[in-house]
């Protein structure tokens, strides 16, 4: 029900999980993805990457790529686990340690995400607590072997095999934890209509 035909909508996101989110609030959007560095400084809690790498996505796009009638979205996910933020594992290895820190324990998930137009920038973050029962090495193996959870932060993904058999718990979004918390974002676009 919003009312963006002002607008044309581009998501900056590759990722399947985003646009099957966005396309789930009935708002009719392109791709549009450019190449970005996703390093941050170490010194950054989990909160500030996210926020950080959202609008990092949106400001590689300049003003002159984005004429007066485009809206421009972008968003990154980084899990936290006792303050350690879990990136994207490089291998196999990184994945098993990452889930065998996660099992048994609980942990954040921040998506960051970054609103603009021409005119106008809003970014905001949003947090998840998510609660993993003990993982069995044989389990963890299953996954990443079956899944190859290397896109994703932390080495899992919530709508995948482990979500449906790990995962006891989320206290918030459950779609924040699969990449874009659509709540928070129905509600920010609402001030662009």
């Amino acid at each position: 029900m919003l009312k963006l035909d002002k607008y044309s909508i581009i998501l900056a996101s590759q990722s399947p999980r985003r646009q099957m989110l966005l396309a789930g609030l009935d708002i009719p959007f392109t791709i549009l993805v450019k190449n970005t560095n996703e390093e941050f400084s170490n010194e950054l809690n989990a909160e500030s990457a996210a926020l950080h790498l959202a609008e990092r996505k949106s400001m590689a796009f300049i003003a002159s790529e984005l004429p007066h009638n485009y809206l421009l979205i972008t968003a990154d996910t980084v899990v936290s686990l006792r303050g350690t933020i879990l990136n994207k594992p490089q291998d196999k290895d990184e994945a098993r340690k990452m889930l065998q820190d996660l099992s048994g324990n609980h942990h954040t998930v921040f998506t960051g995400v970054c609103i603009r137009t021409s005119d106008r920038m809003e970014s905001f973050c949003e947090a998840s607590e998510v609660h993993f029962r003990q993982l069995t090495d044989a389990e963890i193996d299953y996954y990443i072997d079956t899944y190859k959870p290397y896109d994703k932060a932390g080495s899992y993904g919530v709508q995948e095999w482990i979500g449906y058999t790990s995962i006891s718990r989320i206290q918030g979004s459950y779609f924040n934890v699969m990449g874009l918390p659509t709540q928070k974002l129905y509600e920010v676009l609402k001030h662009f209509s």
